[in-house]
């Protein structure tokens, strides 16, 4: 039998249920604005294959000389699974080599590190819904900050597959708000107001050049497709970048990260490896980069002087 004050609870519940359809959490607390590094930095990537060894290479190309970087990495690995000595990290062994790799818990809580760079494994909803991912991503933010005062924590925004059921793009619009600053890193947010998650606006990036390309603003490139990889077997990789891709990738972190814009930064690279990375034609590097300038500058959360009053009301 239900207790008596279970019982009396019950009207009072259902009273409120029609309110709780109706509640939205508190605006997200702004974030302050960054003074621009004045030296090379080094940084620290925690992640997956969205981030990849090419791509922090590219980085440190981009960058002032000085600039080094170290990385923990798997394949769809979740901040969980990153932290939780127990779990497996898939092909931990094959993404990990020196002098690149460096154990994360070592390193983030080093004190070390200008910037710490964290992303999350996509599905994106599924990594905060089964996952613990806002949980997990607050730990590893957090430990970052209680290295050292001078820390920068940034989320890095990837993106879903490019057959996702909702659209590609339409997942990119609107994830951003509730999953990527919201789901994922607003309890962060507004338990560090101080010292937040600055936003590396990839996915938003992403997506621009994926416009610009299919309505042929960008010689050389012409659909989506063009910024992902092949698969083994040549068939169309539709969550991977290629070199294409990683540059993007490379250059929205450099803006963010060195508040500078990226228009005029070398575009022919190199791999990892040290081989050669296919490149873009001069004048669409040149249209590539102003696209990611534009895009970062849109975004308050990059903490960029000149993006602090985007999206203000006017």
């Amino acid at each position: 039998m239900m207790p008596r004050r279970a019982l009396f609870a019950l009207p009072a519940l259902f009273a409120l249920w029609p309110l709780a359809r109706w509640w939205q959490p508190s605006p997200l607390p702004a974030v302050p604005v960054l003074a621009p590094p004045q030296q090379a930095l080094r940084v620290f990537h925690l992640g997956h294959s969205l981030v990849g060894p090419d791509m922090p290479y590219m980085l440190a190309q981009l960058a002032p000389q000085g600039h080094r970087f170290n990385s923990q990495l798997g394949s769809g690995t979740n901040l969980k699974q990153h932290w939780e000595p127990d779990l497996a990290i898939l092909d931990f062994e094959t993404t990990n080599h020196p002098p690149a790799y460096r154990d994360a818990r070592e390193a983030i809580g080093s004190g070390e590190y200008n910037a710490v760079v964290l992303t999350e494994m996509v599905e994106l909803r599924d990594a905060i819904r089964y996952f613990d991912g806002a949980a997990y991503f607050h730990r590893w933010a957090q430990l970052a900050r209680s290295g050292a005062p001078t820390t920068r924590v940034y989320l890095y925004e990837t993106w879903h597959p490019l057959d996702d059921p909702a659209g590609w793009e339409n997942r990119i619009a609107e994830d951003l708000d509730t999953l990527w600053l919201e789901g994922l890193s607003g309890q962060d947010s507004r338990a560090a107001p101080e010292r937040p998650a600055y936003l590396i606006p990839v996915g938003q990036v992403m997506a621009a050049v994926a416009r610009a390309a299919e309505a042929g603003e960008i010689e050389g490139l012409m659909a989506r497709e063009d910024l992902f990889a092949q698969t083994h077997e040549g068939t169309q990789d539709t969550i991977h970048f290629n070199d294409f891709g990683a540059y993007i990738v490379a250059l929205t972190h450099y803006a963010v990260l060195y508040q500078r814009s990226p228009v005029g930064l070398p575009h022919r690279l190199n791999l990892a490896d040290g081989s050669a990375a296919n490149s873009l034609l001069s004048g669409a590097a040149r249209r590539v980069q102003q696209i990611v300038w534009d895009t970062v500058l849109a975004q308050p959360r990059t903490g960029l002087a000149e993006a602090a009053s985007a999206g203000e009301p006017t």
